[in-house]
């Protein structure tokens, strides 16, 4: 885990040539098999919600999950004439990756020695990697046909649908804004449309 000032060139290269260069060209070599036959195919990338939401210390990966979500968006819509379907898992597993994370370190270890994970941290959405397969399984099928274009959450008990970026406000000028008016349009009615930029507090009680 590093932040920004503490990321060398070399670090950033590392993670963003293995993450996002490497589905990038796995997925480039694929939809050109695809095509070749004819018979359409699925897609299916791993993001991370480190790409969804603000990720402390994790400038390179979240940068490469985060742009592996956007190719999977732009590929589906390049796609889907050919019956070709992309979308993008977005797991959230208790490996040895989050085991850094506050509060999941003794989690990981449970799930290493074999133990079941509590079930209410399973419905908030945490388990072991077993619980992702099954939605890599539906989204490799026939059945899947018509999912394309999403970002799909997995883990523990819960699947969910991450939204595709949207504006959630807007100010209109007639003619044009000056650097006074667009602060005076984010001190006022701007002021209290601006999404929380911080991901949610890990919660992992037992209510």
């Amino acid at each position: 885990m590093k932040t920004l000032r503490n990321t060398t060139d070399d670090d950033f290269d590392l993670v963003v040539n293995s993450h996002l260069r490497g589905t990038f060209t796995c997925g480039r070599a694929a939809a050109a098999r695809f095509r070749e036959q004819g018979e359409g195919g699925r897609l299916i990338l791993v993001g991370s919600p480190a790409g969804q939401r603000a990720s402390f210390g994790q400038t390179a990966y979240s940068a490469s999950k985060g742009a592996i979500v956007a190719m999977m968006r732009t590929w589906a819509a390049e796609h889907a004439r050919i019956g070709v379907t992309v979308n993008a898992i977005v797991p959230t597993a208790l490996t040895r990756m989050v085991a850094t994370i506050p509060g999941l370190g003794e989690l990981v270890d449970a799930v290493d020695r074999g133990e079941p994970v509590p079930e209410h941290v399973r419905r908030r959405g945490l388990g072991s990697p077993d619980d992702v397969a099954p939605v890599i399984v539906y989204l490799a099928s026939a059945a899947s046909a018509e999912v394309t274009g999403q970002a799909i959450a997995a883990g523990g008990d819960r699947i969910a649908l991450w939204t595709h970026p949207t504006e959630v406000a807007e100010q209109l000028h007639a003619g044009g804004w000056s650097p006074e008016e667009v602060a005076e349009a984010f001190a006022g009615p701007l002021k209290g449309e601006l999404p929380d930029h911080l991901p949610a507090p890990l919660d992992l009680g037992g209510n």
